[in-house]
């Protein structure tokens, strides 16, 4: 009997993290955005830190990850062009991959927005433990203000409203 209840108890907290879609998460919306610096493919030097002022987009994705391949296409198509003069910066890390295999991947797709590797993990271990795609918005003062894993259109919307809204406050 005491087994199956502890079984019961585990069950229902791991439900309850899927739930709310935290499973994963390192982060939390309202906290601080884990500071981080990185090189893009084209040798622009990313640090968070350094973008106060600015409403950013980090991406994290990965090539072999199918959703990914889906939502990099329309980050170009629609956010990227929306976006690219305001007050707004965007990066895309490659999660697991080095810079040998995003230029691969870069010459073959030709996304316009800063792409970057992170083959151990570093920066997206301050943000989430699994899966991908993930989005964060945060806002002209360092403060995540929308997290999300996986693409639907709908989430794209979603992240364009907000950053809209944040660039304009």
């Amino acid at each position: 009997m005491k087994r199956l209840t502890l079984l019961l108890l585990a069950l229902v907290f791991t439900t309850s993290l899927w739930a709310d879609g935290t499973e994963g998460d390192r982060t939390t919306k309202g906290q601080i955005a884990p500071d981080f610096e990185v090189t893009s493919l084209d040798g622009q030097v990313f640090k968070l830190s350094d973008l106060k002022g600015k409403v950013v987009l980090v991406n994290f994705f990965a090539t072999w990850c199918g959703p990914c391949m889906k939502e990099l296409p329309e980050l170009e198509k629609q956010l990227w062009p929306r976006f690219k003069n305001e007050n707004f910066k965007m990066i895309s890390i490659g999660r697991e991959h080095t810079k040998a295999e995003l230029n691969k991947f870069q010459s073959k797709k030709k996304f316009t927005f800063p792409i970057a590797a992170d083959p151990q993990r570093h920066i997206y271990g301050k943000y989430a433990e699994k899966f991908i795609p993930r989005n964060y918005i945060v806002d002209k003062t360092g403060k995540i203000i929308f997290q999300a894993k996986g693409f639907s259109q709908k989430e794209l919307d979603e992240m364009m409203k907000i950053i809209e809204k944040a660039i304009k406050e």
